[in-house]
């Protein structure tokens, strides 16, 4: 008997038998349970609510990833997505998490070596407790490091040394503070390290990190100076007076070994930065510039004694890795049973002027309804499709857009949280009120900066 494939429904309804038949029997053989694609589609968009629920709230303090590979472990198992579709999911986020995961080694590694405490020293000094002078060198170094190190570091490694800064020069924080969260959202449109929704749409827009990079530049700068603008007006009674210059070091600073480390750290990344676009050019992965740079510093601080292979391996932060797997999985089974077909119906075709305001306002508004990885899970299909620039619309979408709300993104979500932990309590109307303010202005000029950065560069 010839090896064919067979299919067939089992005796109990509901479950599918698969094999290889070799000589009148089955060699190999899997049995998956089937569910109508109705109750497919309502089960996966529960446990994406339940996934998302978690990751926002995060009971008892536990990782994402607690609820988040279990629901993608029920979305397997009900037949709700096949095994070969999770294979599919995993190849295409590969690249994308190890590439995470070397950045994230590297943004911490730099806080080892002291790099965010002089940071906040130098804005302090250049400042002379002048408020407004403080919040435009937040502004350059919070645009700064969200571009090259990712929005996590300024969000998770910065605001505390911001606000640190602010109560030494006896200022008001909220200014500076807020700005690090619009900051780490709205500047994380430069390059593919930027923020993990940028390396999503970075291997969908097929463009090389160069030109990622330049097509983004003038739409970052134009959202760096419209947040200055809201954020500047808004806090104006936050920004007047002047506060105390303090005596002796930012803390945690040190003395000359701090600022060797400090040094070493700055240079590994502008090395690494710069490989990234060697790399680019030459057809490599940039995920192997981005693991070089965190080996060589991880050797200088195993070295030198500022970190420890633990601490290492702590800051791969693998349970999170794992949540964005998870959720890829979760996403992509509500996206084939109707979805994904729906949201290709809702986008505009065409890359004009007025589409890509269109792709870029249904982005933000998914954003803000579903979070900002999910959002641009579902959308960069059908936007891969219209054309690169209809995949930069979107990240410009779901990049800018969480600035309303909470939950538009996990960085916002741990903007908070380290809020709290530094004994703030940020109020809900206030940061709705400033989004009102900034989201519109900033999602438009950026979008209309887009399409004017591609008609300039073909």
């Amino acid at each position: 008997m010839p090896n064919r494939r067979l299919k067939a429904i089992g005796p109990v309804k509901g479950w599918e038998v698969e094999g290889d038949a070799r000589g009148g029997r089955f060699a190999r053989f899997t049995i998956r349970t089937t569910v109508p694609n109705s109750a497919a589609e309502a089960l996966a968009v529960i446990l994406l609510v339940l996934t998302l629920a978690g990751a926002i709230t995060r009971p008892r303090g536990l990782p994402e990833a607690v609820i988040a590979v279990p629901a993608a472990a029920i979305v397997l198992l009900s037949g709700s997505l096949h095994l070969r579709q999770a294979r599919q999911v995993a190849n295409a986020l590969g690249p994308t998490l190890g590439f995470l995961a070397a950045v994230l080694v590297l943004a911490a590694l730099c806080d080892r070596f002291g790099l965010f405490a002089v940071a906040g020293q130098k804005m302090a000094s250049a400042s002379r407790a002048v408020p407004v002078r403080l919040l435009a060198a937040v502004f350059l170094v919070a645009s700064t490091v969200t571009a090259v190190l990712s929005l996590d570091a300024t969000v998770v490694l910065l605001t505390p040394v911001v606000m640190a800064s602010a109560a030494r020069l006896r200022l008001r924080a909220k200014p500076h503070v807020y700005a690090c969260t619009h900051l780490a959202n709205s500047a994380s449109l430069l390059l593919p390290v930027s923020n993990l929704t940028n390396l999503l749409a970075y291997r969908a827009s097929g463009l090389s990190f160069a030109r990622f990079a330049t097509t983004m530049a003038l739409p970052w700068l134009v959202a760096i100076l419209v947040e200055w603008a809201v954020l500047r007006r808004f806090f104006a009674a936050d920004l007047v007076g002047r506060g105390e210059v303090g005596a002796g070091h930012h803390p945690g600073t040190g003395g000359s070994g701090q600022r060797g480390g400090s040094l070493l750290a700055g240079v590994v990344v502008v090395l690494t930065l710069a490989a990234f676009f060697i790399t680019s050019t030459l057809g490599v992965a940039p995920v192997f510039a981005a693991l070089a740079g965190a080996v060589v510093l991880g050797v200088a601080a195993l070295i030198y004694r500022r970190a420890n292979w633990r601490e290492m391996g702590f800051a791969l932060d693998i349970p999170f890795l794992a949540f964005v797997l998870a959720l890829g999985i979760v996403v992509q089974a509500v996206s084939v049973h109707g979805l994904g077909r729906l949201v290709a119906r809702l986008l505009p075709g065409g890359q004009s002027l007025a589409s890509l305001l269109a792709l870029a306002a249904l982005a933000a508004l998914l954003a803000n309804l579903i979070n900002n990885l999910p959002a641009v899970l579902l959308l960069l299909p059908a936007a891969g499709a219209i054309g690169p620039g209809a995949v930069l619309a979107v990240l410009i979408g779901v990049n800018t857009g969480p600035n309303l709300t909470y939950t538009g993104s996990l960085a916002t979500l741990l903007w908070r949280r380290v809020l709290y932990r530094e004994g703030e309590r940020p109020v809900i109307r206030e940061f709705v009120s400033l989004g009102a303010l900034s989201v519109p202005l900033v999602l438009a000029s950026s979008t209309v900066a887009l399409w004017v950065s591609i008609r300039l560069l073909g």
